[in-house]
């Protein structure tokens, strides 16, 4: 039974004041990137304060349902990596609590903001939208004056097409302008060019007022005065000023709201799927019209006789009938004529064939974009489920909270859906990409991404470990790890020489069996590879022994040995051998060939790397070896040397111990005998202690030779130890 328990409450309350914060910057974010798409058609325009705020409320309601997303993405975010860094988590889950039962709370209310994401798109946005658009209409309208641009023709002024070279922003002087007027038809044009000029708007706001400098003004003659005159002629006039009074409504007029009927932004679920319906419905008739027209033009079938479509017929298949033969036997003026008819003809047809295709074509365009934004009210309302699931796992995983990491991350992953999401838009709109194909991109991209994080998150695994990714690719790419020995400055236990001298020649050995055996140098069967792999086990016990080698004599005090340690390779164990662990795997590999291509060049590579490393190893085996010998020897004849030395210590030793019981002798010689009793039992000590010390003087011996040979060899120690024990035991008289 589901029960809202206090650990859920605690961060529903976390996140609750997390989001309403970057719900609140991610709208204002979003705000200022679309208003500077806007903000030259609204400086100087005189709007006054309550069109701003019109301007500004109908944004902020059409941008909701986009920083909704944003908002969870960063909210949950900084919520996990918050109870992360604080070791909240970590008590969360000692308590045996999972990441997914924590999420489970978030979970539910990612869910009620998507719906409620989804309810707005449909009902609040799209009149968000309308209004925006009605607005922005008639802002552009207003203030003709500063919205004339450079370089192009204008015809925001009716009646009349204005062209501008340059423009001065401070002054609002225009230079090199060109004026085409239609004041009845095109008979009736008038062209007006002048060096420079200024366009300002009466008081009323009715008319326009244009003052011309240096220019001339050319006009078309009219049609009663030249009495149907074959040409027409034009009048031409040359003035230093001139002003011009242009009709205008310059008051903020807003756009009927039919003129956006074709636009899907304004439109509901349920609007767009019926004007869709409605739309393609009208379109279809104008394709069968564009039909029935066509058949009669290119599939013309015309009533002849029997006689003469008999005859047809034969011509048609005659074989010595030749087009080009016919055509010239014709008279010249008949081929002159032949000429221009076809050539008329097919301009007339490529005519109507491109007005054609540019109906279809918007019709198709139109239908396109309800499409894609009846698909887009469902990927948008998703997107706020699938920004948690990559949220919170990331803040779990990073565990860093507040606005640094958080932002960064979150940044970089809204402008990844947004590149995916606006490339895959324009490509359905433009009919390059389908649209589900172009709509579906985005969230293809990013659920994979959710799921990826939630389990990595869930099972406390190591996303952002550089290391590993580094060693993935190393291995995928074959690249080389150096191996990297260094003294030690403490070194507890020696290395066994003798034993790693024995164990690297018997490495060497089968080295160059397994080199023999198995013909690295040459390409491996395919079949063998993908289909019929052998177990070989060989290379990796190999590796492991010498492995262990290597890490007994790093031990070592011998700068050669440690030099030569370093250029033993790393053996790569299992690449020369097959692709993948699993059998099914080098099967799929196998099937895709340019996989499979890829990863047999790859293990023959790995075959020619192995047997170049085994010819590396054997050499430096016998450079070690050798210098394992050498220690040695020079071991075994600096040992009589040191031993000599101990003797003559052992004598200076004896002579000592001599004078000390001959010193004692003479003392207890000197003393008085009182009780003959006493006077034996004396001499009975005395005896015993002369035997004690010669005793002990042996000892001293032995344990002093003992004491300067064990560094050389610890055989000799037990001998020495055992040499020294034995004597003290037979000959004390205190056993006796």
């Amino acid at each position: 039974m589901f029960r809202i328990k206090k650990l859920d409450i605690f961060i529903v309350k976390q996140f609750a004041l997390l989001f309403v914060g970057t719900f609140l910057i991610s709208q204002f974010v979003l705000m200022m990137q679309f208003l500077w798409r806007y903000v030259d058609e609204l400086i100087g325009k005189g709007l006054s304060m309550d069109v701003m705020a019109q301007l500004f409320w109908y944004m902020g309601l059409m941008l909701v349902p986009q920083a909704l997303p944003l908002a969870i993405l960063l909210s949950s975010l900084i919520t996990f990596g918050n109870l992360g860094e604080s070791s909240e988590l970590t008590a969360i889950k000692s308590a045996g609590i999972s990441l997914i039962q924590a999420f489970r709370s978030l979970i539910v209310v990612s869910v009620l903001i998507c719906l409620g994401s989804f309810y707005f798109q449909n009902y609040i946005g799209p009149n968000a939208n309308l209004k925006l658009s009605q607005l922005l209409i008639a802002m552009k309208q207003k203030s003709p004056e500063l919205e004339i641009p450079e370089g192009i023709f204008y015809d925001g002024i009716p009646g009349s097409n204005i062209y501008v070279q340059k423009k001065d922003m401070e002054t609002g002087k225009l230079y090199g302008i060109m004026i085409y007027r239609m004041t009845g038809s095109y008979e009736d044009q008038q062209i007006i060019l002048a060096d420079s000029g200024m366009l300002q708007s009466t008081a009323d706001k009715k008319h326009l007022l244009l003052s011309l400098w240096s220019g001339e003004w050319f006009e078309n003659m009219q049609s009663q005065q030249l009495g149907g005159a074959a040409s027409v002629p034009y009048q031409r006039q040359t003035f230093v000023t001139k002003q011009l009074v242009l009709d205008y409504d310059g008051e903020l007029n807003i756009t009927d709201a039919s003129a956006f009927s074709s636009d899907a932004r304004g439109k509901g679920l349920t609007k767009i799927l019926e004007d869709k319906d409605s739309i393609g419905r009208v379109f279809d008739s104008i394709g069968r019209a564009y039909y029935d027209q066509a058949l009669p033009r290119y599939y013309a079938y015309r009533a002849i006789s029997k006689k003469d479509s008999m005859t047809a017929v034969k011509r048609a298949s005659a074989k010595d009938l030749n087009i080009d033969s016919i055509y010239a036997h014709l008279e010249p003026e008949k081929q002159q004529r032949v000429m221009s008819i076809a050539f008329s003809a097919v301009q007339t047809q490529l005519s109507e064939l491109d007005f054609e295709a540019m109906i279809t074509g918007d019709g198709d365009r139109i239908l396109r974009q309800h499409d894609i934004e009846a698909v887009k009210k469902f990927t948008l309302a998703l997107l706020c489920v699938i920004f948690f699931f990559i949220g919170a796992p990331l803040g779990a995983i990073i565990r860093k909270g507040g606005l640094g990491i958080p932002v960064i991350v979150s940044v970089v992953l809204f402008i990844i859906y947004y590149i995916l999401d606006n490339t895959g838009s324009r490509m359905a709109k433009i009919g390059e990409w389908s649209v589900w194909f172009g709509t579906g991109l985005a969230p293809a991209v990013l659920i994979p991404l959710a799921v990826f994080f939630t389990y990595k998150g869930n099972n406390d695994s190591v996303v952002f470990n550089m290391d590993a990714y580094r060693n993935f690719f190393m291995r995928l790419l074959g690249l080389r790890q150096k191996r990297h020995v260094f003294g030690k400055e403490v070194i507890i236990n020696d290395p066994d020489y003798q034993a790693d001298a024995v164990a690297l020649e018997r490495i060497s050995e089968e080295v160059s069996t397994y080199a023999h055996a198995h013909r690295l140098y040459r390409a491996p069967n395919p079949v063998k590879v993908f289909f019929r792999y052998e177990p070989d086990h060989e290379i990796e016990r190999i590796s492991e022994e010498m492995e262990t080698v290597i890490d007994d004599l790093s031990n070592t005090r011998d700068k050669f040995i440690l030099t030569e340690l370093n250029h033993y390779p790393i053996v790569s164990e299992k690449a020369h051998t097959r692709p993948f662990e699993h059998r099914w795997m080098n099967i799929v590999a196998a099937i895709l060939v340019p996989i499979g291509l890829f990863l047999y060049f790859r293990m023959w590579m790995f075959r020619l790397r192995l047997y170049r490393d085994l010819h590396v190893i054997r050499e430096t085996n016998g450079k070690v070896v050798g210098r394992i010998h050498e220690m040695l020897s020079a071991e075994k004849t600096v040992k009589p040397e040191i031993v000599d030395k101990s003797e003559i210590v052992d004598n200076s030793e004896k002579v000592d111990n001599s004078e000390k019981v001959e010193n004692s002798d003479q003392a207890d010689n000197s003393e008085i005998i009182v009780n003959p009793e006493m006077a034996e039992k004396s001499d009975v000590s005395e005896k015993s202690d002369i035997s004690d010390i010669s005793d002990n003087s042996d000892q001293s011996d032995l344990s002093a030779q003992f004491d300067n040979s064990e560094i050389f060899d610890q055989s000799d120690k037990s001998e020495t130890s055992g040499l020294s024990d034995t004597p003290s035991n037979q000959d004390n008289p205190s056993t006796l």
